[in-house]
């Protein structure tokens, strides 16, 4: 008998080969403009406004945003995800940049050698992972900070629920993909992430594009970060 998934890999079990060699048509072909309302040349823009040339990767997806932003220069890439599936998956697009590759749980301390980053990419993430979205937020954002350099950004995005207009059919979407554990976004909302990136970042900035929210911090606040190197 198949141990039952827990609630954290429900949300990423979905992306196998099969599922990831249709993921772009589907996600960022289809349902970003048309379901979601944010075409996916606003989430590029982010990526190319905010990568750097020591990046880290937090769920990969299929390595789509790295292949098209990343500058064609000698630079340090990290992914990391808790689906193996997907981190070959993309590594293997991104095989020129010699990625190292981290399979870590989001919402467990991480353990990742070397130096920190300049950047980190954190997009389409938190509204696949369990938990209320404050909680799980500043899980996230603490783990990840401490491997990002003072002066670096963090920035990314997701599909919100609450705060937002949404149109019927992304309510309709939103709800089956809650009920099956791919999405556990019913309480995400634009307060939540705002208000984990104000309390740890010197600046920030969030916009809404239909049903998701862009943002970035850059920065960390002094306090925070001696809390976090020191507790």
């Amino acid at each position: 008998m198949e141990a039952e998934l827990s609630d954290a890999e429900k949300g990423y079990a979905v992306y196998t080969r099969r599922t990831l060699s249709f993921y772009d048509r589907f996600v960022h072909g289809f349902s970003n403009r048309y379901i979601w309302k944010c075409p996916t040349e606003e989430l590029l823009d982010l990526y190319r406004e905010h990568i750097s040339t020591n990046h880290l990767e937090v769920g990969v997806g299929t390595g789509l945003f790295l292949e098209k932003t990343l500058p064609d220069v000698e630079l340090r890439l990290a992914l990391l995800d808790a689906n193996r599936d997907c981190l070959d998956f993309a590594a293997e697009k991104l095989e020129r940049f010699r990625p190292e590759l981290h399979q870590e749980n989001l919402l467990e301390p991480l353990e990742i050698p070397g130096a920190g980053y300049d950047s980190i990419g954190l997009n389409y993430v938190l509204h696949c992972l369990p938990g209320r979205p404050e909680e799980k937020i500043e899980i996230v954002f603490d783990n990840l900070c401490r491997f990002l350099h003072e002066k670096g950004t963090l920035f990314g995005s997701s599909i919100l629920s609450t705060d937002i207009q949404a149109p019927w059919l992304a309510r309709r979407m939103m709800k089956s993909y809650n009920r099956k554990g791919i999405f556990s976004n019913e309480n995400d909302s634009l307060g939540a992430v705002m208000e984990g990136l104000q309390s740890r970042f010197k600046t920030f900035n969030v916009e809404v594009r239909g049903c998701v929210v862009i943002f970035w911090g850059r920065g960390v606040r002094d306090g925070y970060r001696d809390r976090l190197l020191n507790p």
